[in-house]
């Protein structure tokens, strides 16, 4: 069944139940960890629905944020979430940033320089619009182990149809783990490079839903979902089901282990 990745970024309602509530637990968490001060200029790369922007604002008393991003949908919602005079979105994707050198005290990224096609130019457009001595940073998914919410869908998956390793985001991005990370930034020209672990917790109240958000079509993982005969998609749903690790109540406890990753800026 597997055949090239079919990931859809358009729909802010159902990638927030996906993936945006995870990323939501994660931001401020992230935000502890990165050297922060208030009265500083923020540029989100790749913003999405805006949570780690929306973090940023509530947080760290910034002067500005700027959230660029490519899906009209996901600015809108990031704009929607922000009323905040502070906050400007733009469109724009990560190799192009639509700012000037030396814009920033921070340049930061939640979830996306696995999905961009040249990585490495996309720190280098971080570092270009933060100044000197400023930070660039951001976070990953531990696509191999420490997500579990698609470790489990993979896993699921490709017992059912071997095809879908080929669509699993721990096989397709080696960047999301330490080592790849630690030398991107490096090779950006970044100094006092630093990767470290976050790992959050949700409580899922029921199985539907932690299934209902595969529905939603938003990424990897849901793309492959909706293009399943249905009885493939039901054969996944249980094997899935039977994978979780779930409570006498029915609730389901699951872990997301993101990589950060911050250096600083040469100055």
């Amino acid at each position: 069944m597997a055949d090239s990745p079919t990931e859809a970024w358009t729909s802010d309602q159902a990638y927030e139940p996906f993936i945006g509530r995870w990323s939501r637990l994660v931001a401020p968490r992230f935000l502890e960890w990165l050297p922060g001060a208030p009265g500083l200029a923020w540029c989100d790369v790749g913003c999405g629905t805006g949570a780690l922007a929306h973090a940023v604002l509530a947080t760290e008393r910034p002067v500005r944020v700027l959230g660029v991003e490519p899906s009209a949908e996901y600015l809108a919602a990031a704009r929607r979430g922000a009323a905040d005079p502070r906050f400007e979105g733009l469109a724009g994707n990560a190799m192009e940033l639509p700012a000037g050198d030396g814009e920033f005290d921070r340049a930061v990224s939640a979830l996306v320089l696995n999905f961009v096609p040249e990585p490495e130019v996309a720190v280098r457009e971080m570092r270009r619009v933060g100044r000197a001595g400023g930070w660039v940073g951001g976070y990953v998914w531990d696509y191999a182990e420490g997500m579990q919410l698609l470790r489990r869908f993979w896993d699921a998956a490709i017992a059912l149809d071997p095809g879908a390793l080929e669509l699993d985001e721990a096989h397709r991005f080696p960047l999301c783990a330490p080592g790849p990370l630690d030398a991107l930034f490096r090779a950006s020209g970044l100094l006092d490079v630093e990767v470290s672990a976050i790992t959050v917790r949700r409580v899922c109240p029921d199985f539907d839903d932690v299934w209902r958000p595969f529905l939603g079509g938003q990424g990897p993982a849901p793309g492959y979902c909706a293009r399943l005969p249905e009885a493939l998609r039901n054969a996944l749903r249980e094997r899935l089901r039977a994978l979780l690790p779930s409570r006498p109540d029915g609730t389901i406890p699951l872990d997301a282990r993101a990589w950060v990753v911050r250096g600083r800026i040469p100055g």
